[in-house]
């Protein structure tokens, strides 16, 4: 099979998972600028979240165009990171409406921990069904941003509940790390 339908339908996801988290923002009361201070937190976790699913869109175009094929367990893989993705728009909110609560701090650090071994699932999926000598497989390795992250997340969720917003800016730092696409699957394209 071919990766089009699965792309096209990942990328619709993504683009209601946006649209969601958008939605919260909502008009504030007031025409002073003033008005939009009890905004600050929800923007800023919307924007962390923007960001988050930004990444992970950009690194699952450049993993599917590397991608010649798929399986079956590539897709229930795919609809694996969809549904972590897809929980990403309720923690988003719980943070905003609650910005020094340890628990929506603790629990967003849980999405993006299982959004993270939701993709490493979906790319060993790939490369489980293209074989060894795929583009994914040349591609993928072990860089150091790849193990710290996890423990980063982890170390999120414990920093939750001594300061979330400690918390936070541990997210955001792992965000940082990622914002810059992943340039192996674009060499292995090219070398192909």
């Amino acid at each position: 099979m071919k990766t089009a339908r699965l792309e096209a339908f990942s990328d619709g996801v993504l683009a209601i998972i946006i649209t969601i988290m958008v939605l919260e923002l909502k008009v504030p009361h007031g025409g002073e600028l003033g008005a939009l201070r009890p905004m600050v937190p929800l923007f800023l976790s919307y924007l962390l979240s923007f960001v988050y699913v930004g990444i992970y869109w950009n690194n699952h175009h450049h993993l599917l165009h590397a991608t010649r094929e798929i399986s079956g367990g590539v897709m229930w893989a795919n609809l694996g990171l969809l549904f972590c993705l897809s929980l990403v728009p309720v923690v988003t909110a719980w943070v905003g409406d609650n910005p020094r609560a340890p628990w929506p701090a603790a629990l967003y650090g849980v999405v993006l921990l299982l959004a993270a071994v939701a993709y490493l699932i979906l790319e060993r999926a790939i490369i489980a069904h293209e074989g060894p000598s795929s583009i994914v497989a040349r591609a993928v390795g072990h860089t150091l941003k790849e193990k710290l992250s996890p423990v980063a997340y982890a170390l999120g969720i414990g920093l939750a509940f001594v300061h979330p917003w400690l918390a936070n800016l541990v997210y955001a730092g792992v965000a940082l790390s990622w914002i810059i696409p992943d340039r192996r699957m674009e060499r292995g394209l090219r070398n192909r």
